[in-house]
């Protein structure tokens, strides 16, 4: 069987560093990167959260949230650098049969694959998002439509919190603990019993990034509901 790819080969020459971003048509972001002339490394495979559970994002299509993510890459790599098209934005129809979704488990030969048989042809990203979507038989967006990334609601607390600050109040952390913090519009405080340090700009960036990855690393995996033989069928 065949396989139906949209993605991209973006280098930063400055790091000599190279990156692959690919979407099958059944929903799944496939990404290698690594460095220039070595065998790159595969990073699990993201499949569209659809997939997970058709009742918990009914009407949702499957390849809205991956095709939204190969933008998001394509725009994320360019800023930190990859602005070398090693592969330019590409539709291919590969002559590998993509991995089922679950497990996710990385598909070098997929990428592999994309690579070899990608053409050299400069065009823009959206560009071949619409030939793949077309080839598909779904809507395309209009040509002269430009994209950027979709704002994200904040959480309902942060907001509070931003409200709070926005009033000229502080946000602090229970003074009954013996190690705390202290947010105010004009910076962030870190206690420790009666002594402190006042975090500039870069260390809060730090501390929110090293913060986000924990509660990502420590959080539990979705529950994925289970799709019967004779209903994957008729999918």
């Amino acid at each position: 069987m065949t396989t139906l790819v949209v993605g991209f080969r973006l280098g930063n020459d400055a790091s000599s560093r190279q990156v692959t971003v690919l979407v099958t048509e059944s929903g799944v972001l496939h990404r290698a990167h690594g460095t220039y002339g070595r065998l790159p490394r595969v990073s699990k495979p993201e499949p569209s959260r659809v997939l997970y559970s058709r009742t918990l994002f009914e009407g949702e299509h499957p390849l809205a949230r991956p095709i939204a993510g190969l933008r998001e890459h394509h725009v994320g790599y360019t800023k930190k650098g990859y602005s070398r098209a090693l592969v330019p934005p590409a539709v291919v129809r590969l002559d590998v049969e993509e991995h089922p979704p679950f497990p996710e488990v990385p598909h070098r030969e997929l990428i592999q694959a994309f690579i070899g048989a990608a053409p050299n042809t400069p065009q823009p990203l959206d560009t071949a998002i619409g030939a793949f979507r077309a080839t598909l038989g779904l809507p395309t967006r209009s040509a002269n439509v430009s994209w950027t990334p979709r704002a994200q609601p904040l959480p309902p607390r942060v907001e509070a919190m931003l409200r709070t600050l926005a009033h000229g109040s502080a946000i602090s952390s229970p003074q009954r603990l013996p190690v705390g913090w202290t947010v105010t519009d004009e910076g962030v405080r870190l206690r420790v019993g009666s002594t402190g340090e006042t975090l500039d700009r870069h260390a809060v960036i730090e501390l929110q990034a090293a913060l986000s990855a924990w509660l990502r690393f420590t959080e539990r995996p979705p529950e994925r509901a289970v799709v019967e033989p004779r209903q994957a069928s008729e999918s």
